[in-house]
This record gives C-alpha cells, structure tokens and sequence, in this order.
C-alpha cells in the first residue's frame, strides 16, 4: 500500500517542479526503477510451490476435497475470479476456486481485446462533472500499466486513430485526448499527437478520404484476453491455489453462528462437472465472482435478495487483416445510434465492435445477424469506397455479456457506468460485482480485504502490483530467435509460441512434433494458415483444457479467428486429445459435435451457413444459371471426383482430404456431395457478397477462365465431369 501511495505523490510531483528538474523521461524511468524494486521485493517474500510443473487437474480435485478448510473460495474463473486468487494466495491465505466451465469461458474471453482507461469514460465524466468516472478512469490508467508490466508477452501499446471529418472537431477531440493522457500521467503509454490529411492516409490508407480534414493518435493497450484470464489463473496455482474447472457449485453449506445464530456460509457443495462426483469444499469465507450470474449464486444464498446487475450483450465480428493495418486501430466515436465502434488489428485479423443492448443471462450467447450487420455498415461508414466491405468477409462473430452494475436511474445499458461493487450478504458472502477486464486486479485487492476484514482473517499485503504472470519473467522481444535456432520451428510459428506462452514457450516447442520435412524441423501445423501447431494441443492438457472446445477457444485462438479453420482443425485436435486423455471412440465422437456446435451457435458459423442455406433467394440470369449448372449434370451433384478432373486439366494439383474440406464448405447436408441447388446458392452470395471465401468458388472461377466453356465438355462421371 505504501509503494503506491509513493507513485500517486511522484505522478502529482511529475506535472510540477520534479518534470522542471529531471525532465519526464527521467522521472518515467524512475517509476520503471521503482515498479521493478517493488515486484523484486514481492516476489522474494512470496514461496512458489509448484514453480517446476503445476498440479494436474486430478491432484487439485483431490485438494479441493482433502482440505479441512479453506481461507478463501472463489466461485468463477474469469479475470476477476483468478484476479482474486492471485490476490488471496500471495496473501497467505489457503485458497481455493471452482469454476463450472473453463477459465475464461464466459464474457472473459469475448472481450475487445482493449486494456484502457476508457476514452468513452472520461468524456462523461468531463461532461457531466462526475468524479466517480473521473476515478473510474484514473484507476484503470494505473492498471493498464501494471498489466503491460506484468504480462509483456500477452499484451503490448496500439495506436488508435480517431478520423476526423469536421474542423470543429478536431480542437473538441484533441483536448480530449490529451486530457486522456494527462489523466494517466507518468503512465502514458505514449503521447498523442495531430495527424494532417495525407499523413492519415498514409498510415490508414484503407480509410475514406471524403471530407477528412485530419485525424488524431491516441494509445492504449491490447491482449490476447483468454489468455491473459489464464496466465492470472496459472500464476495462482503455481502459488499453490486449489483450483479447478469444470467443477459447480450445487449449493452454498451454511451453519449457525454460536453468537448471533444467523446463518453463516461456510463453503459450497460442488460437482465435478466431468465424472458427476460430488464433494464439499469448507472455507471461512465465500467470494462470489461469477460475472453474469453473480444474482444466481446471490439467490442461492438468499432467494429474497435483489438483482444488482443488468446484463448487456456485445458483439464483435473478425474480418481478414486487409481491412486494417497492421498496427493501427481506429475509433468511431459517434456511430449512427450513438454507440462507439472499435476497429482494431488483433492477431494478424481485424476485430470490429461493439455492440451494446439489454440482453437476457445464458451461458451461450449468440451472436445475431442484425449486430453483424449494424457493425458493417458502420464499418463501411469510415473506409474508402475502393473497400468493398461484404458480408462474406465475417469469418467469426461472437457475443459477450458484460456484467453492468445496475443504476435504478439508468434508462438504458449504454448509460450504465461499469463501476464495481464489493458486496457483503448478511450470512457473510462476499460479492464483487461490474467492473471492467483492465481493473480485475484492483477489483480483486478491494474483494479480499473486504473478506479479510469481514471474517477477521489473518493475511498480509496486497502484492501484486508488479507480479509477474505466467510466461512473463523470461520473455523478451527477440525470444522466438531462440526457437527458430534451437528447435527448427518456422519463424511465424516461433513468434506466435514467444507472443502466446511467453518464456514457457520452449516448452512447448519440446512437445512440438517432426514434420519430416528439411524445414521447418518441427512444428505441424493444425491448419496451413495458421501458426497454431500440434504440440500446443498436447501443452494445452497440461493448461487445465478438458475439451476441444477449450483448445479451439481459449488455449487456442481458433476459433475466434476464422470458424472454417477451426472446423477443420477439429478432427486432428480430438485425436491428440483422445490420445492422451484415453477417450472412448463415443468421447470422440461426443467431442466433435459438442465443438461444431459450439463454432455453429456461438462462433457465428450458423449466420455464415445461412447465407447459403435454402431460403436464400437465388439471384443469377440465365446465362449464369446455364453457366453454373453443366457441372451437376447428369446425375445432379457434384462430387471430389468431378473437382479434381477439372483441376488437373488446368494443371491443379490438390490431394484429396483438402478436396473434401473445400465441398464440406458448401456441402450444407452433409452428405459428401455438392447438390444442384446448394451450388447454385454458392454462387449467388459468391454474386452477392454473401461468401468471399469459398475455395470451391474461386477454384472453379479459376477453371472457367482456363478452360475454353464453348467446346463440348464431356460429363461422363468416371471421366471426372467437370
């Protein structure tokens, strides 16, 4: 607490005579000096019992149930649950956490990738002279540092452009943002500056040039969230936190007090999600830190008690990384119905979002296709006419639910403030609820001294500012030099572990396999265009992941970035799993499905299929429709036969499992063959924007404009047809 108090004295000093002094670069380097001293510090006093390998999955259970009692348990798993782990168990406290999912299955990793203050924040806060969003933002500024400190490996400084296409606006949005960076102070990533016309082009040259007059820079920071959620996580149990997922809460045990004899919690009843097992785990306080649900373990607690949150819903979509640059953002600060849109480069892709609207709480948010449609056309509001922004280009959508505190004044979601709240029930659970991804920590320090101050526990000081997360000691800039050299991995690929794992990345590359080639030596691929290889499956076991769907979605990006790529992958994935893990062949098959639908429901791949389902209408001529239809005829389909034929006289040479991944694009029926009417509505989205990417499509399109169409074409089946 003092070491924090000494860098609010420094940042005040760091406007007035100390900045005179020293100049702002020194003092920024000494609040470097001083944030390092403190982490060092921290970290000598803390012991590290499973520095060397964590617990499996089966060893925390067995701690989970084993333990007479605990300090602390933590119901969820998200940033702000393993946010309060962290903070319990580097306090000295015997602590635990269950989480009925996965890590960061929920709203923790559907996020907009953003560690900021919030721009958005301080405006109200300006405007409407509100200190409790001024501080709001102050606090997040200060954390946004500490998690680029903590975990330089998962997140890094991005630059956001604010396009400007009003005079009036551009001294109305710069004095805004540099209060943005006066507000952060000596933790201002980097100062924000005035970009002419042609010097915004320059760095955006995706962008409309219609009535720009200029643009302003501001910066704030960027994650990769579920794995960020799960570096915190991991850190906790190498700090010896019981933990596990996919392991609920069936009921809250009480007993009376001796004193008073009102009821008290005293631990929960919890199943192993998994197995069905059930088992108590005891703790001398409860911590409810489940987001969205945080009301339903509230009412398992008291059914009379009120709701304070108010779910809203947030879509994003993922369109292929040539619709932005590669580290340059853009910020749409007044969209059509008011909302504000990020456009922004994550992972070699472009995200756009958010949406902001009322929502019901489910564990399967789905995206919808009227979100994805509002976030194009804004999209298409701010890019050059020359972008043809279609709907095919969406590889991925996904919807997120933010936790709100509920403000009875509030007349709608967008106006709700994303303060927190710790709360204190009258049988002794404490709740923390609201709050945003970049503030987890602080939430979590202010969740446990409550605790600790409600149920009299004995603990230290809060030390994780500066607390290195997993993966984040032994990284450096230029580690993945070392993995090329030392294990023969592709340079993308080694960049990826280093960005992914941090220093545990030689670890993976330990688990990588040989790909028989003379390069890369190692490193199989699960998909060709992505860096995602087979050891991170194995490694991903090792991460607490007990599902395909866990390794596709959070160990993993995959899924998240392109719902094709992540079908195809599937099958390899169950493999190694099954491997592994010793699953039956129904697993398996039990596996598959549950991940194709998780990709088909919550990935966006289900509003992707209906822009070829048989409801479209077909909007082709004659001409076309002749054009189109040979292939299919006689018999009406078309099969990997009639593919390769045609390929091969255009000399086209593709081996048969990806001739059978391109028709299972357009093959809506599942039935190994192309149909008449599913080709046809193939190539009307292909017409209509609909589709941009199907590999049928443009292979064929390939074939026509090789082949001479006015020559007899034989449709013999054994000859190949097409």
């Amino acid at each position: 607490m003092a070491f924090r108090k000494v860098l609010k004295r420094t940042a005040i000093v760091g406007t007035g005579a100390a900045a005179t002094l020293f100049g702002l670069s020194q003092l920024v380097e000494y609040r470097k000096t001083q944030v390092r001293l403190a982490r060092q510090a921290a970290e000598m006093e803390l012991k590290v019992p499973f520095a060397d390998e964590l617990p499996s999955r089966g060893a925390q259970l067995a701690t989970l149930r084993d333990t007479e009692e605990f300090d602390v348990l933590i119901v969820g798993g998200g940033a702000t649950g393993a946010g309060c782990a962290l903070e319990a168990v580097t306090r000295n406290l015997k602590t635990a956490l269950v989480e009925r999912n996965d890590y960061s299955s929920g709203t923790s990793s559907r996020s907009t990738k953003l560690i900021h203050g919030g721009v958005r924040y301080l405006q109200k806060a300006i405007m409407k002279l509100d200190y409790e969003q001024y501080m709001m933002v102050k606090e997040a500024l200060h954390e946004r540092a500490n998690l680029l400190e903590i975990a330089p490996h998962l997140s890094a400084p991005l630059p956001i452009m604010l396009p400007v296409y009003k005079w009036w606006q551009l001294p109305y949005y710069w004095a805004g943002i540099k209060m943005y960076d006066l507000v952060a102070g000596m933790e201002c990533l980097k100062s924000s500056y005035v970009l002419s016309k042609t010097k915004a082009l320059e760095l955006f040259p995706m962008l409309k040039k219609d009535r720009l007059v200029g643009a302003i820079v501001y910066y704030d920071g960027q994650h990769n969230d579920a794995r960020m959620n799960l570096a915190i996580g991991l850190t906790a149990a190498r700090y010896g936190a019981a933990m596990a997922n996919y392991t609920e809460v069936v009921n809250l045990l009480k007993r009376a007090d001796p004193e008073t004899g009102v009821e008290k919690v005293c631990g929960a009843r919890c199943r192993d999600v998994l197995t069905g097992q059930e088992f108590d785990v005891r703790a001398k306080c409860v911590i409810n830190a489940t987001g969205p649900f945080t009301d339903s373990l509230r009412k398992m607690d008291d059914q009379k008690t009120t709701n304070i949150c108010q779910p809203s819903a947030g879509v994003h979509i993922v369109i292929p990384g040539y619709y932005s640059p590669d580290n340059m953002g853009l910020l749409d600060p007044a969209t059509s119905d008011g909302r504000v849109i990020f456009f922004l480069p994550w992972e070699k892709m472009t995200i756009a979002g958010t949406t902001d609207s009322p929502t019901n709480v489910t564990a399967h948010p789905i995206p919808t296709e009227d979100d994805i449609t509002f976030i194009l056309n804004e999209v298409r509001n701010y890019l050059s006419p020359d972008v043809e922004v279609r709907r095919g280009d969406v590889l991925a959508a996904w919807s997120g639910i933010r936790p709100l505190v509920t403000d009875p004044n509030s007349k709608d979601t967008q106006s709700i403030c994303r303060n927190h709240i710790v709360n204190v029930s009258q049988s002794g659970m404490v709740t923390i609820a609201g709050g945003k991804w970049t503030t987890y920590r602080s939430m979590a320090e202010e969740t446990l001294d409550a605790a600790i101050q409600t149920h009299g526990l004995e603990a230290s000081a809060s030390k994780t500012v500066g607390l290195v997360l997993e993966g984040g000691r032994d990284w450096s800039p230029t580690l993945y030099i070392r993995l090329v050299q030392d294990y023969g991995l592709e340079n993308e690929v080694a960049q990826h572990l280093a960005s992914t794992y941090g220093g545990k990345a030689f670890e993976v590359a330990k688990m990588a396999q040989v790909t028989g080639k003379r390069w890369p030596i190692v490193g199989k691929r699960l998909v060709s265009e992505f860096p995602y290889i087979e050891g991170e499956v194995l490694y991903a076991i090792k991460e607490y992941a007990c599902t395909a769907i866990d390794v596709i979605a959070r160990r993993t990006r995959l899924g998240f970035l392109n719902v094709q790529a992540a079908d195809e992958a599937l099958p390899r994935i169950v493999e190694l799993m099954g491997k592994a893990l010793n699953w039956t062949s129904d697993r398996k098959t039990d596996e598959l499905e549950a991940a194709r639908k998780f990709l088909y429901y919550e990935m966006g791949y289900r509003t992707r299929s209906e822009q070829l389902t048989k409801t479209s209408e077909i909007n082709l001529d004659y001409q076309e429709v002749v054009r189109f239809v040979w292939p299919t005829l006689p018999p009406g389909f078309i099969t990997t036969v009639d593919v390769q034929s045609v390929l091969q006289s255009i000399n086209i040479q593709i081996d048969e499992n990806s001739l059978h991944e391109i028709l299972s694009e357009v093959d809506l029926n599942k039935n190994g063959q192309v149909e008449i009417d599913e080709f046809l509505q193939l190539m009307s989205a292909v017409k209509k924007g609909q589709v941009s990417d199907s590999r049928l499509a443009i292979l064929l399109k390939t074939a026509e404009e090789s082949l001479d169409l006015r020559a007899p074409v034989s449709v013999d089946r054994s000859g190949g047809g097409v």
